[in-house]
């Protein structure tokens, strides 16, 4: 089976890797002329993301895996074309989405599109965006219908950055497709390059609004934990230690209360049912707010323990969104610093994926934990494995504010400094 994967990075590249594994003859399509060359020579461009190297070097040493910039001719030479190019989103409050890399994409796999190919999105979409918006553009650029020239289907990506390939082990297959034919063929597909089970909705739609079903609880879930930390900071109460005990009942899963939630998809999926759902979505445009704001809780938190924040040094660890994946997208850390700033602190940033000359290219000022200067407080934001074995006693600054509730508060306190958790009483 020959196989096209548009847009080679931190799921595509694995995709890629995974259906050449299963013995397809697989063309991976890229628009950056040196990601291309680097997946060409075995070498991966995407980092921190377990069995990818040697799976990548295997692949194309095996002759079943090469990358491309010409993305048309890939599609022109395939049964089977996956499109796993992001949907942008802006910054704004409403995050605003922005199509047009993937509408390019889709034109481009438009241009190669042969009668009876299958084509299907795993980038994360708006219900109907498969059938309303993609489908049109591929029968525009192409002159072929779907679900009569050629097969088209949604199946959402679901899987975790640094741990993709075991995800894709065990996590259950959505799909659907504009029609049945089309969910059929896309299901026979997954079946034959994955192991997991493959599950066949009613329709693209069902298949678009799965992920953002699970994207949204999560997002809900957290803010009702914050929500549940808040109250029990004002009640003297262990908010993670309730929550802990309550979670033994197995009909409760309260996720864990933090500084706030990051990446591509938590912070950002709730829009797209919040925008096409004007007058509605009442939950998820509160838990967007409740999330949004921690990190300047967290803030007032350590202003309130040093007394000011003015002429304060603040030590930041951690500027990825989450532990162990160097990315930055909707981190909480930004936030933080800029309310640190507008208190009048001085914010340092750490994250041992990050070299200090990237740090300054985002107007952060690094820190080395080597060769520290005084600080009067430290933030842990992201709980990278590098962090667990933090020597505290060594560790300068009076103030510990534990970002995500992981620390042991017992030896930052026995290291003389006072512990601060989101939901925790404060010693």
């Amino acid at each position: 089976m020959r196989v096209a994967v548009v847009g080679l990075g931190k799921i595509g590249l694995p995709l890629a890797v995974q259906y050449a594994s299963k013995g397809c003859a697989v063309l991976g399509c890229d628009i950056d002329p040196s990601v291309v060359a680097a997946v060409n020579q075995g070498l991966s461009p995407v980092r921190e993301e377990a069995e990818l190297d040697a799976g990548l070097a295997r692949e194309v040493a095996a002759g079943r895996l090469r990358a491309t910039t010409d993305t048309s001719a890939a599609v022109a030479a395939s049964e089977v074309v996956v499109v796993i190019v992001p949907l942008m989103v802006d910054h704004g409050p409403d995050r605003q989405l922005d199509y047009r890399a993937l509408d390019c994409a889709t034109r481009d796999v438009g241009r190669g599109l042969r009668p009876g190919a299958l084509v299907i999105y795993e980038t994360t979409l708006p219900v109907g965006a498969t059938r309303g918006r993609l489908g049109p553009a591929l029968a525009a650029a192409s002159g072929l219908a779907p679900g009569r020239d050629f097969w088209l289907a949604f199946s959402p990506e679901r899987v975790y950055s640094g741990r993709i390939f075991l995800d894709l082990r065990r996590y259950p297959k959505i799909v659907g497709g504009v029609d049945p034919e089309s969910t059929a063929r896309a299901a026979a597909f997954y079946r034959r390059v994955l192991e997991a089970e493959v599950i066949a909705v009613d329709s693209a739609e069902t298949s678009e609004f799965s992920k953002l079903v699970e994207t949204t609880y999560r997002d809900v879930n957290i803010a009702l934990a914050n929500e549940f930390a808040l109250y029990a900071a004002q009640r003297g109460i262990d908010a993670q230690q309730a929550i802990d005990a309550a979670n033994t009942q197995p009909y409760a899963h309260v996720h864990r209360p933090g500084l706030g939630v990051g990446g591509h998809c938590i912070p950002v999926y709730p829009y797209f049912l919040i925008h096409d759902a004007p007058e509605g979505m009442h939950l998820p445009r509160l838990a967007r707010r409740v999330n949004d704001e921690m990190a300047g809780r967290g803030v007032w938190l350590l202003a309130e323990a040093l007394g000011t924040l003015r002429g304060t040094t603040v030590l930041v660890l951690g500027l990825a969104y989450r532990e162990d994946v160097k990315e930055t997208a909707f981190s909480p850390a930004w936030t933080l610093v800029q309310e640190l700033r507008r208190a009048g602190a001085r914010p340092l940033v750490h994250d041992p994926l990050f070299s200090a000359d990237e740090l300054r290219r985002f107007e952060l000022e690094p820190a080395d934990l080597a060769t520290l200067p005084p600080v009067d407080a430290v933030v842990l934001q992201a709980y990278h494995g590098r962090y667990r074995d933090l020597d505290w006693a060594a560790m300068p600054g009076r103030v510990v504010l534990d970002g995500r509730s992981v620390l042991d508060a017992a030896a930052i306190r026995a290291a003389g400094k006072r512990y601060l958790a989101i939901g925790r009483p404060p010693a």
